[in-house]
């Protein structure tokens, strides 16, 4: 007698999986043929990116809901080829803050199912309240968007990028800005205009205010990313509580994989 572990995906799966993937080459072609190379690589770790859910599943032996799986494919194909190749984040002013919201959501469905596996695990004696498992699952969520926001400003400071967008602001306070040099900060308000000489004697003025480099971005991406933790672990909550009524969260958690035995 062996097992046979299934690995089934819904037809839904599939047909977003390929039509995303479809998306994503033709996006591919169009971009090499008009030179853009930096975008023909973002498509490669596209492609790359959706194959980590199967990949993820068969090295764990670990069932991804179908609705998971296809809110994960959405969120790569959002995030990289409408947000960075199409530019959505610059055409919609919310655009990121939907994604960080999707992302707290679905790491913190990630995190309750960790700590759930192990809670449900017959081979390991524990058993944890409701309340602390959603503790653990809005902290691993908050975990990964910090780490995220770390890889933002690495790549900003050393790839000459712009992941953590700036804005225009017309107040700052500083203490740098103290001729006394006391820790008393200075706050200039209503600033109308910003003027910035480089070596090379250019001259960039900010006709609108002063330029805030992306303090206000991360802490806004860490707020919405939270909200959506907090969302998935009341979900998750209500499914401890009452599997029976609350199975809502049974669409994004992460199960072992079932086996058929075969003669």
């Amino acid at each position: 007698m062996r097992k046979k572990i299934k690995n089934k995906k819904s037809k839904q799966t599939i047909i977003v999986y390929l039509l995303l993937r479809f998306l994503v080459i033709v996006c591919m072609v169009a971009q090499s043929m008009n030179g853009n190379w930096e975008n023909v690589l973002l498509c490669v770790l596209t492609l790359i990116l959706f194959t980590m859910p199967t990949l993820i599943s068969e090295k764990f032996n670990i069932e991804l809901p179908s609705t998971l799986e296809i809110i994960v494919y959405l969120f790569i194909f959002a995030s990289e080829i409408l947000g960075e190749i199409q530019n959505f984040y610059g055409l919609i002013r919310e655009w990121d803050s939907i994604l960080h919201t999707i992302n707290g959501f679905i790491c913190a469905a990630i995190g309750f199912s960790l700590v759930d596996l192990l809670n449900s695990n017959k081979y390991v004696e524990v058993n944890l309240s409701p309340i602390f498992v959603c503790i653990v699952s809005i902290c691993f969520s908050m975990t990964i968007g910090i780490l995220w926001e770390f890889a933002e400003f690495s790549i900003d400071k050393y790839l000459a990028k712009d992941m953590q967008k700036d804005r225009i602001v017309t107040k700052i306070s500083s203490v740098t800005l103290n001729k006394e040099g006391k820790n008393i900060p200075v706050v200039i308000d209503n600033i109308n205009k910003t003027v910035i000489y480089s070596d090379n004697n250019q001259e960039t003025v900010i006709k609108s205010g002063y330029l805030e480099l992306g303090l206000i971005d991360t802490i806004k991406d860490l707020f919405v990313n939270f909200i959506g933790a907090i969302v998935f672990s009341i979900i998750g909550y209500l499914y401890i509580k009452n599997k029976e009524e609350y199975r809502l969260a049974e669409k994004f958690i992460l199960s072992p994989k079932k086996h058929n035995n075969e003669v």
